[in-house]
């Protein structure tokens, strides 16, 4: 009687265990595939398309290496490229240094309202790579506030150079704070007993652990300012560069292939700074030990007193440019009628895209946001944490670091050739949000992943080893352990996609249609059109959305970390 009782027991045992394998194999098996196909179709097709439509000879394409060999030896490429290269050096020997001193000031001082000063360092990255442009036009163009301060105009070579140093400080600034956060006490207590000044303590200490870094901030810093033609349409005058080429080339000119090669050099630059810095990574090794102690800065009155004024200044600089900006998008007609006025941002009476254009950036930023960071913590997971699929994984990988490497212009030009390929059954999505969202969370994969994988490798490997033997699937302790426990990591990938993906111009310039304008491409537009009071005004919007965003999340996640992440309080009486 209790035997027969007792054997179905068993049975219904092992069905629930199959079940829960079935359902893991698809989470794991099937989300790689998954992963593998979209990291395909979103990153490596569209840069073999440029490399087909550039040396390909057939009819309408790039003219094959003829063409490619008289674009190389032509002496308007060796001047777009000698005016490219001036101004990507000169960008970057301005900003690192300014940079290094900020960070320093930040951490490795005790100067008051840090916080203070850290945002407003960061007001570059919550607007277009257009508003600095614009604002010095109001500040030294033709008819600008400070207009005799300059002997020449703003247009030109030092128009380029001023925007670019504002538009990438926060990229190098980010990168130097991370790098100067890492510091082992017990140097700086051992060069102090031994009589070393601080001067002495920088260059034997600080500066070794830091100088990979500043490569890679310069790097960084030259890449993206090759890259960006935001900056040059506005002040670039008669001025030109590569980027701007490329972009004129394929909107203006409908000459794809020329763009495609083009395209080709930019990447380039990228493709050497991302294999030195990866290769100087490997060489310089883990810069802190285990048993390091936390760096507290000693007071010094002089010390703290001349980073004070060197970040006082930097940080005016800055408010004067966005300052500027935003009081030029509220003044009636410049430089006649002072008063202010909202006229500007009334933009379905001007060219551009109106405020359809601003409704299709929050739709693409919060499309971006939510799916992009599904998906990319969900990958990161896969290959992070899942056992198995060795060679899977490593291609996954490869894959998700491609786009670090390729700038996001060269991305969009690859989107337009492989996607608006008659012959193509996506061809449907040219034009679409859909489109538009891939495009932007390709373009921003890899910052997010690396967030991601940072986050997860701090989790022990017993969190999964104790669902497994529970027999619990792997994807409910997917949902319900590690995704609240990595909650503030996902929180950050949320915000940076969505500020992204409102300021973003390079890559998505290609690929809108009239239903599908973004704001960032509205006030290129409206600035090519003369509208620049229009163009400050979209210009603010984006700026104070992006920076309220980021506010509204810093601000829930309180409440949602004190929730679902109690676990990490130290219990009373331990």
């Amino acid at each position: 009687m209790s035997a027969n009782i007792a054997l179905p027991l068993p049975q219904r045992q092992v069905r629930q265990t199959s079940r829960a394998e079935i359902g893991d194999r698809l989470f794991v098996l099937g989300g790689k595939v998954l992963l593998l196909v979209l990291l395909s179709v979103a990153v490596l097709i569209p840069l073999l398309a440029i490399f087909w439509r550039g040396f390909s000879a057939e009819a309408g394409q790039g003219g094959g290496w003829v063409a490619a060999k008289e674009l190389v030896t032509s002496e308007n490429f060796h001047w777009l490229l000698g005016n490219s290269l001036k101004v990507s050096l000169s960008v970057a020997a301005i900003v690192v240094p300014l940079a290094y001193l900020f960070a320093y000031a930040l951490q490795r001082t005790l100067i008051p309202a840090k916080g203070i000063w850290r945002g407003i360092s960061l007001l570059p990255l919550m607007a277009p790579s257009m508003l600095p442009g614009i604002a010095l036009v109001y500040l030294f163009g033709n008819q600008g506030m400070l207009r005799g301060l300059l002997s020449d105009n703003i247009y030109g070579f030092w128009g380029i150079v001023l925007g670019e140093v504002i538009y990438t400080f926060p990229h190098a600034l980010m990168i130097l704070l991370s790098a100067l956060s890492l510091a082992d006490a017990r140097l700086f207590d051992a060069a102090s007993s031994m009589g070393a000044s601080p001067a002495k303590a920088f260059r034997s200490i600080t500066w070794p652990a830091t100088r990979q870094a500043v490569f890679a901030a310069f790097c960084l810093v030259f890449t993206l300012t090759i890259t960006d033609f935001g900056v040059p349409v506005v002040v670039g005058g008669d001025y030109q560069v590569l980027a701007l080429e490329a972009y004129k080339a394929v909107v203006g000119q409908q000459q794809f292939g020329r763009g495609a090669l083009i395209g080709m050099v930019l990447l380039l630059p990228a493709l050497f700074s991302f294999g030195v810095d990866a290769w100087l990574r490997r060489r310089h090794g883990d810069s802190m030990s285990g048993r390091a102690q936390v760096f507290k800065p000693v007071p010094s009155k002089l010390r703290d007193g001349c980073y004070l004024a060197i970040v006082s200044l930097i940080s005016a600089a800055l408010l004067l440019v966005f300052g500027m900006a935003v009081f030029s998008s509220l003044v009636k007609f410049w430089p006649y009628n002072l008063s202010l006025s909202l006229n500007h941002y009334q933009f379905n009476e001007t060219a551009g895209g109106g405020w359809l254009a601003y409704g299709n950036s929050l739709k693409m930023a919060l499309g971006t946001a939510l799916i992009g960071s599904m998906l990319i913590f969900t990958g990161a997971y896969l290959m992070e944490k899942t056992k198995g699929q060795r060679g899977l994984n490593l291609t996954l990988r490869m894959l998700s670091f491609v786009p670090m490497a390729v700038p996001g212009l060269v991305l969009g030009l690859g989107y337009v050739f492989f996607f608006n390929l008659t012959g193509n059954p996506l061809h449907v999505l040219y034009g679409s949000m859909a489109l538009l969202i891939v495009c932007t969370i390709a373009h921003y994969l890899t910052t997010a992943q690396m967030t991601a994988t940072t986050a997860l490798r701090q989790l022990d490997a017993e969190f999964e080893a104790a669902a497994l033997s529970l027999k619990a699937p792997l994807y409910r302790h997917y949902l319900r352990v590690t995704v609240p426990i990595c909650l503030p990591a996902l929180l950050d990938i949320v915000r940076y996609l969505f500020v992204s993906a409102m300021t973003t111009v390079s890559a998505a310039i290609f690929l809108y249609s009239p239903d599908t304008i973004l704001a960032a491409v509205a006030v290129l537009n409206m600035d090519d059109a003369g509208n620049v009071g229009g163009a400050a005004a979209m210009s603010t919007l984006i700026l104070f959305t992006s920076a309220g965003v980021s506010l509204l999340l810093a601000w829930a996640s309180r409440g949602l970390l004190r929730r679902s992440q109690a676990w990490r309080q130290i219990a009373p009486g331990h």
